[in-house]
């Protein structure tokens, strides 16, 4: 069924009223909405809307067009259940259009088959990040690998060839239509039974793209592959493990790919028999330390360096210089963070999960030595740059969310442009709102690396709306707002899809 369609004009008229939208009609906990607490945004939205044309506040560049898709869990009770983390709430697109100063707003359930299982049955029947569906529906082995016919890919969006995708890190990318958010099906073959790939490929001239592959069933080992579109893959390289790695990111300069694989691994043995969810089958093996997999693009030779214990999900850039990479990443000292993502634990504390370090990993392929610097004081985490000019080179800037004062803040609440050469950044915040990833988006003919504007959804949980927010990169100052009149839960990623 086709999302109700829904004006600004039209909701005023029904009586609607912001209020109301915000509580029952869209799932959300009443008495945190009318606390205006930050945990609203980690409560259910469970109404598709699509409205014309948000009121817009300042004015946007008149060369900024596009739609800006957004991508994350929205619903996280089904039934009498809750998932249990995070990132297993079912995947929400959110849409917003913008042409000639105007911006438009749809948003809409990817339709997975774990959406039709809670539509139609009001159960979990598939195995999500941390959660997995009722003992009696699957054993062990079948809930872990349970692929969906279509997954809940609630991560991240890009393009593959023609198709516009949602991508998750278990199954394959499902294509949806940018215009409508309709679910269009699977891009491509089914993967192989439990297999993980990268939802952050690394985009190459002439449509190509670098990614990695894990298959979790034995013999298991890391997959570097180049393709293009959705032809065959031509394998770059491939590095056996017995103890795979939990990997969600990975770095790629102009000659390298290089693949942080920290020392929070899996038995695959245990997670085909266990009855653990997904994610409770790793294990932090500190005493394992960590390794840098250097793979050269041309010819698949692969170079290890050890390193001291760390975790990662994202790498931020990498570039070389003086015969050494450097590889940007955020970084933290522990896989802690994952455990701090439970929902039950994030709408029940009062202080903000650990955020990441911005922290630049020298790679000396000669002498086989790491060494590590923080780059800046801040915390970062969801980092973008400017991806079509500085990937895989020397950059200046990078930009992410971060929090204040762990002492005062509640969750992240503020954004972030760091200049990783002084170190020093620039912030934007604003008294109870919570910004999500800054998608940075070129001007036209830049002069400098920052000549452009950062996207950001912000819950503003004061109002209980959320807004889209439009800074200018180089001073990182607002420019223009446009409010929607509901909360959007925390999202993970992002992009501006132009025509």
């Amino acid at each position: 069924m086709a999302p109700e369609p829904i004006t600004r004009r039209s909701l005023l008229r029904r009586g609607a009223g912001a209020a109301a939208l915000a509580s029952g009609a869209l799932g959300v906990d009443p008495a945190l909405a009318a606390a205006g607490d930050w945990r609203l945004g980690f409560e259910s939205l469970r109404k598709e809307t699509r409205i014309g044309r948000l009121h817009v506040e300042g004015r946007l560049p008149a060369w900024l067009s596009g739609t800006l898709v957004r991508n994350g869990p929205a619903l996280y009770e089904v039934g009498e259940r809750t998932f249990n983390h995070w990132f297993d709430g079912l995947g929400m697109l959110h849409a917003f259009t913008l042409e000639r100063g105007r911006v438009g707003y749809a948003n809409r359930f990817l339709r997975s088959s774990a959406y039709e299982a809670w539509k139609k049955e009001g159960i979990i029947r598939y195995s999500e990040f941390a959660t997995d569906p009722c003992r009696e529906i699957f054993n062990g082995a079948q809930a872990t690998f349970s692929l969906a016919k279509r997954p809940n890919a609630n991560v991240h969006v890009g393009r593959l060839a023609q198709h516009f995708v949602a991508l998750t890190e278990v199954g394959m990318p499902v294509r949806f239509d940018p215009k409508t958010l309709r679910t269009l099906g699977l891009a491509g073959p089914e993967l192989p039974l439990g297999q993980m790939e990268t939802v952050h490929p690394h985009r190459l001239e002439g449509g190509r793209r670098i990614y990695y592959e894990i298959p979790l069933v034995p013999p298991t080992s890391y997959q570097v592959k180049l393709a293009r579109g959705l032809r065959k893959p031509q394998r770059i390289a491939q590095i056996p493990r017995e103890k795979p790695a939990y990997m969600h990111s990975f770095g790629l300069t102009e000659r390298h790919v290089v693949l942080t694989e920290s020392p929070f691994v899996v038995d695959p043995l245990k997670i085909i028999t266990n009855w653990e969810p997904f994610i409770r089958n790793y294990r932090w093996e500190p005493s394992r330390g960590a390794n840098f997999w250097v793979i050269d693009r041309r010819s698949g030779k692969v170079t290890r360096l050890e390193a001291d214990p760390l975790f990662t999900f994202h790498h931020v850039n990498a570039f070389e210089r003086d015969g050494k990479i450097h590889l940007d990443l955020c970084g933290y000292d522990d896989a802690d963070v994952i455990d701090a993502l439970y929902l039950e634990r994030l709408r029940g504390r009062r202080r903000p999960s650990p955020l990441a370090e911005l922290r630049r990993y020298e790679l000396d392929l000669g002498r086989k030595r790491v060494r590590m610097r923080q780059l800046a004081e801040p915390t970062l985490e969801l980092p973008r740059i400017n991806y079509a000019r500085v990937n895989g080179r020397p950059y200046r800037y990078a930009y992410g969310i971060s929090v204040r004062d762990y002492r005062t803040s509640g969750y992240v609440d503020q954004l972030v442009k760091v200049d990783v050469r002084k170190g020093d950044s620039k912030v934007w915040r604003e008294k109870g709102c919570y910004p999500g990833e800054a998608v940075f988006v070129p001007s036209p003919h830049p002069r400098r690396e920052d000549d452009g504007v950062a996207l950001s959804v912000v819950l503003d949980a004061r109002r209980r709306r959320s807004f889209l927010l439009v800074l200018d990169a180089r001073s990182f100052t607002e420019i223009a707002r446009a409010e929607v009149p509901h909360h959007i839960p925390y999202g993970f990623h992002g992009e501006l899809f132009r025509a």
